[in-house]
Order: C-alpha cells, then structure tokens, then sequence
C-alpha cells in the first residue's frame, strides 16, 4: 500500500524534561521514521499532586507522524515505558492528519 493512501496520525507524547530521548526510542522501535522535540511548560506554574500523582511544569513534547497501526503500537509502548506511573510521567495522544506535504531533499514536494 502506498503510504500516502494510508491514514497518517499525528503522534503527541508529552514526558517530564530529561525523558524524550527514551520516548523518541521507543518510537523509533515501533515504526516511526523521525520526530520533533519541542520544549513546553505545563499550565500549573509549580508542581502539584492530583489524585495522588506529581506532576512537574517543564516537558518536552515529541511531535511524529505515523500511520495509524504504528501510532496505536507507540502508544501502548508509551504508555508502558514512560507513562504516568513512570518517572517519565507520560501522556501520549494522536490526531488525524487530512493532508499533508512530503518534503524530498532531492525533489522538493512529494506529497499531498
């Protein structure tokens, strides 16, 4: 199949700063070709427990886009490896892509 005929997801894994070398590596082995690294900051200001759980301000948010199968076995590897009962404090979540362009270093555009 085509990968441009298949569904694209776009893959967000959200982990405690320091983390996102080991949730890029666990993408990389369920399938996916590359990723964005983006420092964030989480909206509470300072750390504080819910039900339990601290959660901690910085993150680093890692951007994918996969096909849908390699996005569902990402997130149940995330969620394993890195999840919220983890140092890591992971989240992961996916989003349907309706259109996108391939870039190609040796044609330009290659995609839709």
């Amino acid at each position: 199949m085509n990968e441009q005929s298949e569904e694209i997801k776009a893959l967000f894994i959200i982990v405690n700063a320091g983390f996102s070398v080991d949730a890029v590596e666990i993408a990389r082995k369920c399938g996916a070709k590359g990723a964005t690294i983006l420092n964030a900051r989480g909206t509470a200001g300072s750390q504080y427990k819910l039900f339990g759980i601290n959660y901690e301000p910085e993150k680093e948010m890692i951007l994918s886009l996969v096909t849908d199968d390699v996005a569902k076995k990402i997130m149940s590897a995330v969620h394993e490896k890195t999840g919220i009962k983890t140092d890591a404090h992971g989240i992961c979540f996916s989003m349907p892509v309706e259109r996108m362009t391939l870039l190609n270093k040796n044609n330009g555009a290659d995609g839709q």
